[in-house]
């Protein structure tokens, strides 16, 4: 099957009370693939969940039907906050993590002769060590399983406890990613239990561990934009991020995933996004990916700059 949908939900306005088309570099194709069946195939059977399909990606026909490849979200699939732009689950789990979990993502790395494998996760504030351990363990399993498969994490923020980080880095993933996700004056409106200055000094953190031990690990971070900002704050983010020792930075269109998700504030350009990614570079990261469709996992493999 072929087609042309467009992502998200509602479009945003372009004007009070009045629709606007969503512009047509918004636009992707669907291509239902043998290779696109494979992947959710065992993605189903060895019972993973992924962030392709939770946060309703618009890559995934070409990430799993062309690349082959998933962004394995663990800790199951329901989530201890509420933040407005996501489609995932909220509420209380209904239980521990799987304890097979991690050898399932093992298993599933091995499956896909994955080079670089990515793995995220909900929140999981409900646990003693915010699922840190299990993060930990995912590392280990896929380490043991194939050596030369690079480890890519995007964690939650662990409530800022040093303790779950750094058992989290001591496993030592070759890229430790957190999100900001949005400008600090829409945190309280989009994140209500995140905290700009947490991210901001969990990525400090990560820095101040590897400098002082050697360590190579890159780190990285991302934004949407289209949820009200504007691109002076956007570029002030950036100067926060690198100033707390952030490597990489990805930045994408927000699309609201559901009609009841927040509506799009603004659709912004390739060019402003091509701006912005320049303006990024200018600024010190050694690697930045912008553009409309983009997500933090999008391409990952190639947001390593080239040696470490």
């Amino acid at each position: 099957m072929s087609d042309v949908v467009n992502i998200g939900g509602t479009p945003a306005p372009a004007a009070p009370g009045e629709p606007a088309r969503r512009p047509a570099w918004l636009r992707v194709k669907v291509q239902d693939s043998q290779s696109y069946k494979e992947v959710g195939q065992l993605i189903n059977g060895l019972r993973l969940n992924t962030v392709c399909t939770e946060a309703r990606c618009p890559n995934i026909w070409e990430c799993w039907g062309q690349h082959r490849t998933a962004t394995f979200m663990i800790l199951g699939d329901v989530c201890t906050r509420s933040c407005r732009y996501c489609s995932v689950t909220k509420g209380r789990p209904p239980g521990p993590p799987d304890a097979e979990e991690p050898g399932h993502v093992a298993e599933a790395v091995v499956h896909l002769k994955l080079k670089h494998a990515v793995i995220t996760s909900v929140d999981r504030d409900d646990l003693p060590d915010q699922g840190s351990g299990h993060f930990a363990a995912t590392i280990a399993a896929i380490r043991a399983a194939k050596a030369d498969c690079r480890i890519e994490l995007l964690t939650p923020d662990f409530r800022g406890d040093l303790e779950p980080i750094r058992r989290v880095y001591d496993a030592r993933p070759d890229v430790f990613g957190h999100n900001t996700e949005t400008v600090p004056r829409l945190y309280r409106r989009m994140r209500p239990r995140g905290s700009y200055t947490r991210a901001l000094e969990l990525i400090a953190q990560l820095d101040r561990w590897r400098r002082a031990e050697g360590v190579s690990m890159v780190t990285k971070s991302g934004l949407m934009v289209g949820l009200g900002e504007d691109i002076p704050e956007v570029l002030a983010v950036m100067d926060d991020l690198r100033a707390h020792g952030c490597d990489v930075l990805t930045l994408g269109q927000y699309l609201n995933p559901t009609r009841r998700h927040l509506a799009v504030q603004r659709f912004y350009t390739p060019e402003e996004f091509e701006l912005m990614r320049v303006e990024g570079l200018r600024r010190g990261f050694l690697h930045v990916v912008s553009g409309p469709l983009v997500r933090s996992s999008y391409h990952a493999h190639e947001h390593v700059p080239a040696g470490r």
